[in-house]
């Protein structure tokens, strides 16, 4: 295994290594403007969200690792504290992408990537028409992270208004997963989308304590047929049946239930 020790390799590296194993990242496309009104967009994939009560987004723009230079986008929420902060569908990419160029602070990149800036209801800043999901914030505080190139800034934002294209609800208005799309960063070039060959369901073992994978029968935990993942699937049931079978043709059997989901018929078929 490699191991590496952050304060002893390059920062353009250890950039490399950060980014490329903390991933997919959600995109904040980011629209601010200036003091005198200039609109200004930009991608970020420093982005979360964390909190929902109150309703807290953070997106953080970084310095460059070359120049040590602020990004527009940081000057300008520390004139205008407010932000929209447009969600990132697969059919805006590219345009997404474009308005990542390091176009001059008197660009708007509104024009330069053929986006349709709307106006806000709550703020100053504009809209992305195409995006799906488009969330005006105020901006709460900024927290430095340095002085350096690659420094983070710390944007905290207060969502004071959500606008969503119907497009993307299901039949209980609701956002459908499938329908909205989503992009994602990864590291180098590298972007994911979350379409039906990529994204896949778990349910939350919030209603219900699982027995845990150390409660489950030392031969079928030992098992050098069933994997990480399928012992996990056993392991979320609140109670073992009795009983236990150490031939391989069961827990070949009982993989293949799994993969589809039936832990409950997994299990009568590793304690028949």
């Amino acid at each position: 295994m490699l191991t590496i020790n952050p304060k002893e390799i390059e920062v353009p590296k250890l950039h490399h290594y950060l980014l490329g194993a903390v991933g997919p990242r959600p995109i904040a496309f980011a629209s601010t403007i200036d003091a005198n009104g200039i609109a200004n967009l930009s991608p970020f994939s420093f982005f979360n969200v964390f909190s929902a009560n109150p309703p807290i987004m953070i997106f953080s723009p970084a310095r460059s690792g070359r120049t040590g230079a602020t990004k527009n986008t940081l000057d300008n929420v520390k004139e205008i504290k407010e932000v929209v902060i447009n969600v990132v569908n697969h059919d805006i990419v590219q345009q997404m992408s474009l308005s990542s160029s390091p176009y001059d602070s008197s660009i708007d990149e509104f024009v330069k990537s053929g986006l349709t800036p709307i106006p806000s209801e709550e703020i100053r800043p504009f809209r992305v028409k195409e995006s799906p999901v488009q969330f005006e914030c105020k901006v709460n505080e900024i927290v430095e992270l340095g002085q350096n190139g690659g420094a983070g800034n710390l944007v905290i934002c207060e969502v004071v208004k959500i606008h969503i294209n119907e497009a993307v609800l299901d039949d209980k208005g609701m956002i459908d997963q499938h329908k909205i799309d989503l992009v994602s960063r990864m590291g180098g070039n590298w972007y994911c989308r979350a379409d039906k060959n990529s994204m896949f369901e778990i349910q939350k073992p919030i209603m219900t304590i699982g027995i845990g994978v150390d409660q489950i029968p030392e031969n079928i935990r030992n098992s050098t047929i069933l994997s990480g993942n399928d012992l996990g699937l056993l392991g979320s049931i609140e109670e073992i049946p009795d009983g236990s079978s150490n031939d391989s043709s069961t827990h070949q059997e009982a993989k293949k239930l799994l993969a589809e989901g039936k832990v409950k018929e997994a299990w009568e078929v590793l304690l028949r």
